[in-house]
């Protein structure tokens, strides 16, 4: 009920700034990428290659300290996203996410991780887990390995030897922190690519039986922020569908036997569904995306982006260049020309983050989530 009284009045005013009648005031959801390093060489990315061919880019990186200067100035949040690159090759990741706890208070804080470094993964997720359990142990932490097939085929999507063993093997030390950690929700995560699609029915039903909290799944995008953007990385349309049925029975079949928040999640991922798919085919805004507005996406080097589709191409601005201030470069005219480019549906794409938050904003959408929450298929 506490977050149900927070959220509404973001969603009126972001539907009132789509008016053109209110500033957007503060988005309800983050994303940082706090680095771009990775040890994986995935076919669906090219991240990885930035370090690769220009080490000291490292070196660019936002500070803890420059870090701490935009998180005092942005305000309360719900959902603190955290990405990469590997994520958990960030040295100061526990230090970074006690600063969100401490100054952006979400509810949710989410990290995926390709599980190479799963003694690494698993300490600094123990750590994370202590500090939010000091601030406010009502914080959810959901850790997400990333699972993109079986075996060898996992391996060969993510271009290391032996990544698949590690994923199962860091999963299960996850799931065994639960024991202590009530807070902690442990998912799985596929991207749906040209290299899997055909293969999600044997890939779901594999991760059906190890019994994660959730599955979460995406199509694979040329974004800007992956440099991807000549890469034939995304299904077409017709074979996403027959992907997501899969899902759409799967979840449907399960849901009541699970807890509220992770039935919440199935109920908005099964909405997301429909939603990208029909992107795909009709090539337009299906829903109004909110991008800029309910979002707001931070690069390693500080650059705010209204998502990561657009990512670079269309960079609001730098913190670094408004001296840290979030709300200064938020509101700044650069800002709103982008959010008019999004509103003017000159963009589109499945982007699930994104999308879930345009179901927040759309009555149809979120009657189609609260009906499939509460009612029995």
């Amino acid at each position: 009920m506490r977050y149900i009284r927070e959220i509404l009045p973001k969603i009126i005013r972001y539907r009132l700034h789509r008016l053109s009648l209110i500033s957007p005031g503060t988005p309800l959801n983050l994303t940082f990428s706090v680095t771009n390093a990775c040890q994986s060489r995935c076919r669906t990315c090219s991240i990885w290659k930035l370090y690769r061919d220009n080490p000291s880019k490292r070196d660019e990186e936002l500070s803890i300290d420059e870090i701490e200067k935009v998180f005092r100035s942005l305000g309360h949040i719900y959902i603190f996203n955290i990405s990469g690159g590997e994520p958990f090759l960030r040295p100061d990741l526990p230090q970074i996410v006690r600063l969100a706890c401490e100054h952006l208070t979400p509810a949710v804080v989410h990290i995926p991780t390709n599980a190479l470094a799963a003694d690494l993964v698993e300490q600094k997720a123990l750590e994370i887990l202590r500090i939010i359990h000091d601030i406010d142990p009502a914080i959810q932490l959901t850790l997400k390995p990333s699972l993109d097939h079986i075996g060898e085929r996992h391996d060969d999507i993510r271009g290391v030897k032996g990544n698949f063993d590690k994923v199962i093997d860091l999963f299960h030390r996850l799931k065994a922190l639960q024991t202590d950690f009530k807070n902690l929700h442990v998912e799985l995560g596929t991207i749906i690519s040209s290299w899997n699609v055909n293969d999600i029915e044997e890939i779901s039903g594999f991760v059906a039986g190890l019994g994660p909290d959730s599955y979460r799944n995406e199509i694979a995008e040329q974004r800007s922020e992956l440099f991807n953007r000549e890469d034939p990385v995304t299904p077409g349309p017709e074979e996403y569908r027959k992907a997501v049925d899969i899902f759409l029975r799967q979840a449907r079949s399960t849901k009541m036997d699970r807890l509220f928040f992770q039935r919440l999640n199935n109920a908005f991922r099964l909405v997301y569904y429909d939603l990208a798919v029909r992107i795909m085919k009709e090539e337009r805004q299906v829903i109004p995306c909110y991008a800029g507005v309910s979002n707001a996406h931070m690069s390693p080097y500080g650059d705010i982006w209204p998502c990561c589709t657009l990512g670079y191409e269309m960079s609001m601005g730098n913190v670094r260049r408004y001296d840290y201030d979030f709300q200064a470069l938020w509101t700044s005219l650069r800002a709103d020309e982008t959010r008019e480019y999004i509103r003017q549906g000159n963009c589109h794409c499945p982007m699930a983050n994104q999308a879930y938050s345009n179901i927040l904003m759309n009555l149809p959408s979120i009657l189609k989530a609260m009906i499939s929450l509460f009612i029995l298929p």
